[in-house]
């Protein structure tokens, strides 16, 4: 009986993770190299027509985005290739060196057509459709399965839609906001007490380690991006798009300005010695200053990972609460720094960096520099849209797209910055 149980637990687990974008892209790909296989079998004139479901399995990729691009260069290139292969039969035939020039001719066919990183794709088909007899009957047998599989990958995302990566990419950015947190709460306890230069430099090596997952964000955030790309579940994707990249802009930002904080805070350390880093009073406003900015962090994450909706008006209303708490204890620091800079006056340039940097990540959280930078950074985008692809944009202009986007953007500015 304990046995049922944990196994109908399982399959539970199981099915609540059904809606999981890895699942579905399994899916999604294991059902379009399926379908195109059998429909090769009917009409590919080859016994086992296993480039069809290879090529379906190639073009269904994360997104649709991807996927139709995919789809065009693969079968680019399989064509560019069965074409010089069928050119080097009838001249030359296969033999060593014949091999040696397809492979030249055939990658630079590749970069010729533009088939990107498909151009070892038009290799291989050249050196398959060259080393059989019947040239004629493979070449048009793995045209016919190159098109099958292209158009069942490209079909399944019409009916499969893909996944939208959007809630990978915020969780990743909250992510990141708490790790960032979680070292300025520890710079700011070793702050209001005796920390070693040695222990401040660690924390400068933590500071510089966020590089690494500020890159593996940006790599989930142009999954998302792509995503949000010609799909069709999902509406005003550029606005999507530029709020979380804008998003992360500032969090790099404050992650950069938090590096140089702890590179004050080291140099501070050497030059304090067996003293405390800052006196008492001094200390504890620090250690207050940051908790209050790394919960703004935070905030400011979730705002930005947050929909048009209650939870980004309550996410705002929580973000500029805090940043004018911690606006109010910044100005009680600098205070504290003044007079401070009369005992020591040696040190007055460290303290300086000190109040100029928290100074810095305030007012890049700040709700009205966020709306301006995401302003400005939608204009760019519809800019470059324009100027990149003008008879679209004039449709989408006379379809009312754009002056829906331009609606909603302002609406997103005056709720969510």
């Amino acid at each position: 009986m304990h046995d049922v149980r944990e196994w109908t637990a399982a399959l539970k687990r199981l099915l609540m993770r059904y809606r999981e974008p890895v699942i579905v892209q399994t899916l999604r790909s294991a059902t379009a190299a399926t379908i195109a296989y059998v429909i090769a079998l009917r009409l590919s004139p080859e016994p086992a027509p296993l480039t069809s479901p290879l090529t379906a399995l190639l073009v269904v990729q994360v997104t649709f985005y991807a996927t139709l691009t995919n789809g065009i260069r693969r079968v680019n290139s399989v064509v560019a290739g069965v074409l010089v292969a069928i050119a080097f039969s009838l001249l030359v035939g296969l033999t060593w060196w014949s091999l040696a020039l397809l492979i030249v001719a055939s990658l630079g066919v590749g970069h010729l057509v533009r088939v990107d990183e498909y151009v070892a794709e038009v290799a291989i088909s050249a050196m398959l459709v060259l080393g059989v007899t019947t040239v004629g009957f493979t070449a048009w047998a793995r045209i016919v399965e190159t098109l099958i599989g292209a158009v069942v990958g490209m079909a399944c995302n019409l009916l499969l839609p893909p996944p939208v990566w959007v809630d990978k990419a915020g969780e990743s950015i909250e992510d990141l906001a708490r790790r960032v947190r979680q070292l300025m709460l520890r710079m700011g306890e070793e702050a209001a007490g005796s920390v070693s230069w040695q222990l401040a430099a660690e924390r400068l090596h933590e500071a510089r380690r966020l590089d690494q997952h500020i890159a593996q964000v940006d790599a989930s955030l142009r999954q998302a991006e792509d995503s949000l790309r010609l799909n069709p579940r999902v509406k005003e994707g550029l606005l999507h798009r530029v709020v979380l990249r804008t998003g992360l802009d500032t969090l790099e930002i404050c992650t950069v300005v938090l590096r140089v904080l702890a590179r004050s805070f080291t140099d501070l350390a050497k030059a304090r010695g067996s003293e405390d880093l800052f006196p008492k009073e001094t200390g504890a406003t620090v250690e207050q200053l940051l908790s209050e900015i790394a919960d703004a962090i935070v905030s400011f994450a979730v705002l930005v990972t947050a929909d048009l909706s209650a939870n980004a008006e309550s996410a705002e209303g929580r973000l500029t609460a805090e940043l004018h708490t911690a606006a109010g204890t910044r100005d009680r620091l600098a205070e504290l720094f003044q007079e401070e800079v009369g005992k020591d006056w040696e040190n007055w340039q460290l303290m300086g960096a000190v109040l100029t940097e928290v100074n810095r990540i305030i007012a890049e959280l700040d709700t009205e520099h966020r709306t301006r930078r995401l302003l400005e950074e939608l204009d760019r985008v519809s800019r470059e849209q324009r100027a990149r692809l003008p008879r679209m944009s004039r449709l989408r202009e006379r379809l009312g797209v754009q002056e829906n986007l331009w609606r909603n953007r302002t609406g997103f500015g005056e709720r969510s910055p």
